[in-house]
């Protein structure tokens, strides 16, 4: 589908349902809501379906949009989520009727009815930012804060390799809207809890480094997250953190979500190591500098795993 067709889909639509993906990052709740307000200045009825995994931080951005339970919806849309596996399990119930997904994963598996995908964008909210311009949609500040926070949380606030002239280019024209950007910078790139930084204190300190310090593996292991009683929102985005270690170019966090399986988030340079391939082996995907997948086995297991597949694919 083009812009234009998703658009034209869009707007026949009435009484919409919109889904995000399971531990929803800022750019599948940015995406949602802005939708459901879009569609709502549309004269349209849409509610988000409440996702059992969001967190505090994410929390003023649902107000007013979550669906009530006795809401059922004609038309269901999901966005930034690339397979039916990462639907959240309020999300399960409607696997086999999404009508339309909207995406910027290559690997987006075609799950819905009618799907767009464009994976040149740094993120989800960059595509439905032209959808919504193609619907006649007003960006308004509400609006434009949504699409500006999912944005800025795929790119690392600008920072990550993504990143391109278009993305400064639809920040740019959301920011003549108003609204204020400062407030979501600080919120999500400034401020960390005292138990945030104990945590990037622990992964610094039992980290491992390999290929000559230029990949490195970071651990959160259950004993860490039981022990500093971490949350979800104390976890945020913590698969960006170690890579930020001078002369890495490729880094996994190995996440233990049970004894025996473990929730992988690896980030490249996106040049020399092409994260979505190496994630593929183990059935995951993603983009070429960020991707994740999910491997059984104790944290050991999973690096010994991850590293295997890493030199599988820098190997050809």
């Amino acid at each position: 589908m083009t812009d234009h067709q998703t658009a034209q889909r869009l707007l026949a639509m009435e009484n919409v349902l919109i889904l995000t993906h399971r531990r929803p990052d800022g750019d599948t709740i940015g995406c949602a809501c802005a939708l459901c307000l879009a569609l709502r200045q549309l004269g349209k009825t849409a509610w988000v379906l409440p996702n059992e995994d969001a967190h505090g931080l994410f929390t003023p951005y649902f107000e007013g949009v979550l669906a009530p339970a006795e809401f059922v919806p004609q038309f269901v849309v999901s966005v930034d989520t690339a397979a039916l596996g990462m639907l959240p399990g309020s999300g399960k119930a409607y696997a086999d009727r999404i009508d339309l997904a909207i995406d910027h994963h290559g690997s987006n598996e075609g799950y819905a009815k009618q799907t767009r995908v464009d994976p040149d964008c740094a993120a989800c909210a960059e595509l439905l930012y032209r959808i919504l311009v193609e619907m006649g949609v007003r960006i308004t500040a509400p609006i434009a804060l949504l699409l500006y926070m999912a944005i800025a949380t795929d790119t690392g606030c600008f920072v990550y390799s993504n990143t391109t002239p278009d993305t400064h280019r639809i920040a740019a024209a959301l920011m003549e809207t108003g609204f204020d950007a400062q407030w979501v910078n600080k919120r999500h790139f400034r401020v960390k809890s005292l138990k945030r930084m104990q945590i990037e204190s622990r992964l610094v300190r039992e980290m491992d480094l390999a290929q000559n310090g230029t990949l490195v593996f970071a651990y959160v292991t259950l004993d860490l997250i039981r022990e500093l009683e971490a949350t979800e929102e104390d976890l945020e985005d913590i698969s960006a953190f170690i890579g930020q270690l001078e002369g890495v170019d490729n880094a996994v966090t190995i996440r233990q979500l049970k004894p025996e399986e473990c929730k992988i988030s690896l980030r490249t340079d996106g040049k020399t190591l092409n994260a979505s391939a190496v994630c593929a082996v183990y059935g995951g995907g993603g983009h070429a500098a960020a991707a994740g997948c999910t491997i059984q086995g104790t944290p050991a297991q999973a690096k010994a795993a991850m590293l295997k597949a890493i030199e599988q694919v820098q190997h050809g």
